[in-house]
């Protein structure tokens, strides 16, 4: 039984880490899916929602002032949810990006991104991040994709700064993000990208709805492009740069709050789960969205069944071993973390199982209907400290909160 057990969760573990990527590289080569990429010039605006960045705003603006692309197409949006640092006053100071200077309440990103894209006179709407920095030709690679009328989205590559931070989570969220790279380059030369990161892409204006309360904006932004029937791409070249949580109590509650917004965020786009009218997209949606979290409840009873495995003998104790000296240099580079070789050896350890204690937390938030509606950054209460505070509400899921939208 035991032996039928540990296969079991093995099975689904390799699945989900070497399986499915390996099938969708394989995919990307061998069923090419080409696509228009001739160089446009279409009016463009950037949406920028922030809370106290004006540590980094002035950087973020003069990032698009030095973009190669004419000046005169791109409207410049700025969104600030209630920031009380001076983020609107820096803002103010700019001129020649056909600025949009906005100041809301608190109330969290989501309503304040809604009203900012309100104001958007643009074909195209790219998102971004304030702290992610444009390369001088990142617009310039976006906006090629949509010279092909059956593009809807591009996701652009979100490059962590290597003089940032250093420790072992930094590291291992690095490797992690060099990993899903090759994921939506292979995903996207076949059909589809999953979905975007908000430190850069891009849809068609006329594809923007309304986003609902509790979710992770740029994931249901950018799958409701393949929602409506258009291509949801990936551009290696859009690069958009930006420093890393580094500390791995910052990193862990970054992830379970995206991660319980992303549970919520797939209910809303649920409709994609269906094969039959998305195909292999359905696939790659609940592999890497949902399984890859859940994923997390087999490696945990896979940890628990250790001591029985060291018994068992053969393959089941050498996988035992194999976890022991896993999770071991895990805990390691985190006590000893000013052990540059002993940090590096177990960045990769340490980050998974971050990532999926995080997973866990965030299955049990969006079961127990909570949600994370805004968060604090580390800069409201110290420059330098990793404090970071998460706003959570009672909030069950139906229909007013999570727009049904897979049926449209």
């Amino acid at each position: 039984m035991v032996e039928l057990i540990a296969g079991l969760m093995l099975v689904v573990i390799i699945y989900t880490y070497v399986l499915f990527p390996v099938i969708c590289i394989a995919r990307g080569w061998l069923f090419p899916r080409p696509w228009k990429q001739n160089q446009i010039n279409p009016t463009v605006s950037i949406v920028i929602i922030c809370h106290n960045e004006a540590d980094v705003i002035e950087t973020k603006l003069d990032s698009i002032l030095a973009l190669h692309y004419p000046g005169n197409l791109i409207q410049t949006i700025v969104g600030s949810d209630g920031s009380d640092d001076g983020t609107h006053d820096v803002v103010a100071r700019y001129h020649g990006l056909r600025m949009t200077n906005l100041a809301f309440d608190r109330r969290g990103k989501i309503p304040a991104l809604n009203d900012a894209v309100s104001k958007a006179t643009g074909d195209i709407l790219v998102f971004t991040d304030a702290n992610s920095i444009f390369h001088e030709d990142a617009l310039q690679n976006l906006v090629r994709h949509f010279s092909d009328e059956r593009v809807g989205g591009v996701a652009g590559n979100q490059v962590y700064c290597d003089h940032t931070a250093s420790g072992a989570a930094a590291s291992g969220e690095k490797s992690f993000w060099n990993y899903d790279r090759v994921l939506k380059d292979a995903q996207s030369k076949s059909g589809n990208a999953i979905s975007a990161t908000g430190a850069i892409y891009a849809i068609r204006r006329h594809l923007f709805q309304q986003v609902p309360p509790g979710v992770t904006d740029d994931f249901t932004v950018s799958t409701r492009v393949v929602l409506q029937g258009f291509r949801l791409v990936f551009d290696g070249k859009a690069i958009a740069t930006e420093p890393v949580a580094g500390k791995a109590k910052s990193e862990y509650r970054r992830k379970v709050r995206v991660m319980t917004r992303g549970f919520r965020s797939l209910w809303t786009v649920r409709g994609l789960l269906n094969p039959f009218r998305f195909g292999f997209y359905s696939l790659q949606l609940f592999s890497h969205k949902l399984l890859r979290r859940l994923v997390a409840f087999p490696i945990l009873a896979l940890l628990l069944m250790t001591p029985w495995l060291w018994q068992e003998g053969g393959w089941m104790t050498c996988l035992a071993v194999a976890q022991t000296v896993f999770y071991t240099l895990g805990v390691l580079s985190l006590l000893f973390r000013n052990w540059h070789g002993l940090s590096k050896l177990g960045s990769i350890p340490l980050f998974f199982s971050l990532a999926n204690l995080a997973a866990m937390q965030a299955a049990f938030n969006f079961m127990s209907g909570r949600t994370i509606d805004r968060w604090e950054s580390p800069r409201d209460e110290q420059p330098t400290g990793d404090k970071e505070f998460q706003v959570l509400s009672e909030q069950p899921v139906h229909a007013q909160t999570l727009q049904d939208v897979s049926a449209k």
